[in-house]
């Protein structure tokens, strides 16, 4: 399908999956190198990224929704590029006064990229929340902007790295977590900077509900395997298709244009959902 980030070393990348203007990258940070674990090197800490935040063009739709007060209600906090989670720590409490409450079937996309499927299964589900995460503030204001004109109810949206909110709230918290079309970091060295991994799907399940799902799709068969080999043995999963399988496509989860025209051309996308144990 489209482009990844390229095999430069400078780790200047060409836009992911979807051939989007913003792409469908993993919104988390991760753990520290191991040899700098000492207190000493605490205060040196280099963090490990799943993500990469990409200059990109906002719109003026864009720009309208993170800045005029009629979508402030979509954004949980929108700071312009701060990402500051301070304080965020219960999904649920973002819905208390809407018409689902608090206790509606929570789902939570990490990296929704410019919203547009994140918004379409937000306003097929009526009767589920969902909240988005994301770093990009082009993407954040479109995805603010589409749901304000559809005048949804039921969709908040954040700024930040999706590994330290999933930190911060509590356990058996979100029904759903969906990853979609992850930034494959195809290159060797840079495999720890893939979102799905023991130490971080460690912190993803905690956020699960009993019987909640994580569910990903990637268009990088190299990354699917990898994925699938990761899953099937972390435990407290089980694959809803059974050990070794992907799932065809659910219904719910929108197949974008780009998608449409990778298949066309013979690509493969791989769908793998999990549930808690």
């Amino acid at each position: 399908m489209s482009q990844h980030p390229d095999s430069n070393d400078n780790l200047t990348s060409t836009p992911t999956t979807d051939e989007q203007t913003l792409t469908n990258v993993d919104t988390a940070s991760a753990d520290v190198d191991d040899n700098q674990s000492t207190p000493a090197a605490d205060k040196h800490i280099r963090i490990v990224n799943t993500f990469m935040k990409r200059r990109t063009h906002m719109n003026k739709n864009a720009e309208l929704a993170l800045t005029a007060p009629e979508f402030a209600d979509y954004l949980v906090n929108n700071s312009f590029g701060d990402g500051d989670l301070t304080g965020i720590h219960d999904l649920r409490a973002l819905f208390a006064d809407s018409p689902n409450g608090s206790d509606a079937p929570l789902t939570l996309e990490i990296g929704f990229g410019l919203g547009d499927s994140f918004i379409e299964m937000a306003a097929a589900e009526p009767a589920r929340n969902f909240v988005g995460i994301e770093v990009h503030e082009p993407g954040i204001g479109k995805c603010a902007y589409m749901a304000g004109t559809q005048g949804l109810r039921n969709v908040k949206i954040i700024n930040g790295d999706a590994i330290q909110l999933l930190k911060q709230l509590p356990e058996n918290h979100i029904d759903r977590i969906q990853l979609y079309f992850p930034d494959p970091w195809q290159k060797k060295r840079h495999y720890k900077r893939r979102f799905v991994s023991p130490e971080r799907m460690a912190i993803v399940t905690r956020s699960l509900t009993q019987g909640g799902w994580f569910h990903t799709a990637t268009d990088w068969e190299h990354y699917a395997f990898w994925m699938l080999e990761v899953l099937d043995n972390f435990a407290g999963l089980t694959n809803q298709a059974g050990a070794g399988n992907f799932i065809d496509r659910p219904d719910f989860r929108p197949m974008t244009k780009f998608e449409r025209r990778g298949i066309a051309r013979g690509h493969g996308v791989w769908d793998l959902i999990y549930s808690k144990d």
